[in-house]
């Protein structure tokens, strides 16, 4: 019945410690989401940069499987290639340690001294509570609610700590147990496999250290058992992350899996190999049976995973092409806008990093748009099958990527906790339905061309002429509204609605001169109906590009956000300077040469 109770409190205190562990890992990648995207992209340019980042990351977020997690999601969006993952994959492993050597403190002996005692575990618990607690609680700034969590969290895993640190006390006194940890201590290779079948079924190596440490209390804890356990964890959090890996990533993503295995893999074999041969050769006598506290679990652990990362940077290349030979690419065509594909649920590990990247991605929805509507506007003067193809291919993606993105940016939208953030989340969902329709108005220009081409039609020469002006007034307001959305730029934004105002007045010009021609005889009636149904939809166009301005115009102002009609109907009546100038400069860039065509 006493070991029953005993495992039943050394679950509750694993429990409360995995809880504590992810709310601080949460607080911590809330407060701290943009910088990590800053650390990952920009310092890991060469190997041992990459090693720092990986490990000063992983500290922060307290998780390398979290840190590796989120460097896939940052291979599949383009920002890291391999190399860098590997870099970042030698230096999560040393970050992780850093929990560890938190751990530690409950090996602290205040001796009697007042100041030491705040940092024993049982201290700090009930502190971290209470301060966490009243900055969620009762202060209301911003940032507070994140630092909070990082406290509430900090007490609860040293709560659950202190919890499992008593339930493991009475093992001491059990023979039963004392004679199990003999065993295992001459049988390395058993300590190896239950640290890593444990890891994987509690999905942390934290933990796992953190237990050890706890069982490390009971004083019959020996150096022989620790040693192969602790390489044992870190085989097992690396066969999590594998498989974490190798579900929806890309090549580079699964070969960053390969190479967290080799490096475990390899770390192992190098140190049981020494272990075995110090032990062996006699080095180190006092070492092998000596009773091993939390301090030295913590160190053993980091020095494990410096020296495998010390010894295998050098060999960097190496495993970059071990994971190569073992994941092949696959021969595909070269992708455009390869962060059409960033949408990856991985990164939601950190909701600021995967709406930085969500944005990136419907921002090259929108330049892959306005590249199908500048290739099919160029099929009315000579039509190319070729380009038809290139033109549904896209739309296929537009449409995927809008699919995508709907549920991408929902599940987002509850990972958010900043209300500039759920603006930002907003302000995307409502951007890619109307990019999704500019795409469909690209394919519609195209079906238009090759009807005209399978019946033998063209434009007129002088309505060509006119669809090219047209043409460049439209392909100016997509390219404003890239832009705008890449910079989120609120000046290039408002430069959209006067453009999209004289586009109205050009395709009106246009509509009444070819409704002339038609009365003329001048332009057959088939060509004619195309004509203007090719105007309609670039008017269209331009309609959807006036509404991801408002959009963006609206992010920061909640009158705008409500009722786009009102705010663009007091802007025609207000006459705003700024907004007349930019008018006139697009009147005379492109309706004035239509006034002047002659027809």
């Amino acid at each position: 019945m006493n070991i029953v109770l005993t495992v039943i409190k050394l679950l509750g205190g694993l429990a409360m410690f995995l809880y504590g562990m992810e709310i601080m890992g949460d607080g911590l990648k809330q407060s701290s989401g943009a910088a990590l995207k800053k650390f990952l992209g920009r310092l890991t340019q060469n190997t041992l940069m990459g090693v720092i980042t990986g490990a000063v990351v992983t500290a922060i977020i307290q998780s390398s499987t979290a840190t590796i997690v989120l460097t896939v999601g940052l291979i599949g969006a383009g920002i890291l290639n391999l190399r860098q993952a590997v870099s970042i994959v030698l230096g999560a492993n040393i970050g992780t340690t850093v929990t560890a050597q938190i751990i530690r403190l409950m090996d602290i002996d205040d001796g009697g001294g007042s100041l030491l005692t705040f940092f024993k575990p049982d201290t700090l618990a009930p502190i971290a509570l209470i301060i966490g607690i009243i900055m969620i609680m009762f202060l209301k700034k911003p940032g507070t609610k994140n630092v909070g969590m990082i406290s509430t969290g900090f007490g609860i895993l040293f709560t659950g700590l202190v919890a499992m640190t008593e339930a493991v006390g009475p093992l001491a006194e059990s023979q039963t147990f004392v004679d199990a940890i003999g065993y295992f201590s001459h049988m390395p290779v058993l300590g190896i496999l239950t640290g890593l079948v444990l890891t994987v079924i509690v999905q942390s190596s934290s933990a796992m250290v953190g237990i050890l440490q706890a069982l490390s209390a009971t004083g019959v804890i020996t150096f022989e058992l620790v040693y192969p356990m602790i390489m044992g964890i870190n085989l097992g959090t690396c066969v999590t992350t594998a498989m974490v890996c190798s579900i929806g990533s890309s090549k580079d993503a699964k070969r960053t899996g390969v190479v967290h295995i080799v490096f475990n893999c390899v770390g192992t074999a190098l140190f049981m190999i020494g272990m075995t041969v110090m032990q062996r050769s006699g080095m180190l006598p006092h070492l092998w049976g000596s009773i091993a506290n939390s301090g030295v679990i913590a160190n053993f652990q980091t020095l494990f995973n410096l020296v495998t990362a010390l010894v295998l940077i050098p060999f960097t290349g190496i495993m970059v092409k071990v994971a190569c030979a073992l994941v092949k690419d696959d021969e595909e065509e070269e992708d455009k806008y390869p962060e059409m594909a960033s949408l990856d649920k991985k990164l939601m590990i950190s909701p600021a990093v995967a709406l930085s990247e969500a944005k990136k991605a419907i921002t090259a929805m929108v330049k892959a748009a306005r590249d199908n509507v500048g290739i099919s506007l160029e099929q009315f003067k000579e039509y190319d099958f070729k380009k038809t193809e290139y033109i549904n291919r896209y739309e296929e993606r537009l449409d995927r990527f809008a699919d995508n993105a709907d549920n991408y940016l929902i599940e987002l939208s509850r990972n958010i906790e900043t209300e500039r953030g759920n603006l930002e989340v907003n302000m995307l969902m409502q951007c890619v339905p109307s990019v999704e329709r500019i795409g469909d108005y690209a394919t519609n220009f195209d079906e238009m061309a090759k009807t005209m081409f399978d019946s033998g039609l063209k434009f007129s020469e002088s309505a060509q002429r006119e669809v090219d002006i047209l043409s460049d007034a439209i392909l100016e307001i997509l390219r404003l509204t890239v832009e705008a959305l890449e910079r989120d730029s609120e000046s290039t934004a408002r430069r959209i609605e006067p453009l999209e105002e004289v586009i109205d007045d050009m395709v009106l010009l246009l509509k009444n001169r070819h409704t002339a021609r038609l009365r003329q005889g001048i332009c057959s009636i088939d060509s004619g109906l195309v004509f203007m149904e090719a105007l309609t939809n670039l008017e269209r166009v331009a309609d959807q590009c006036s509404s991801v301005a408002m959009l963006i115009l609206g992010k920061n102002n909640e009158e705008i956000m409500k009722n786009h009609h009102a705010y663009l109907q007091e802007l025609h009546a207000s006459g705003d300077q700024t907004y007349l100038a930019e008018q006139k400069n697009r009147r005379e860039q492109y309706l004035t040469p239509l006034e002047n065509m002659e027809v």
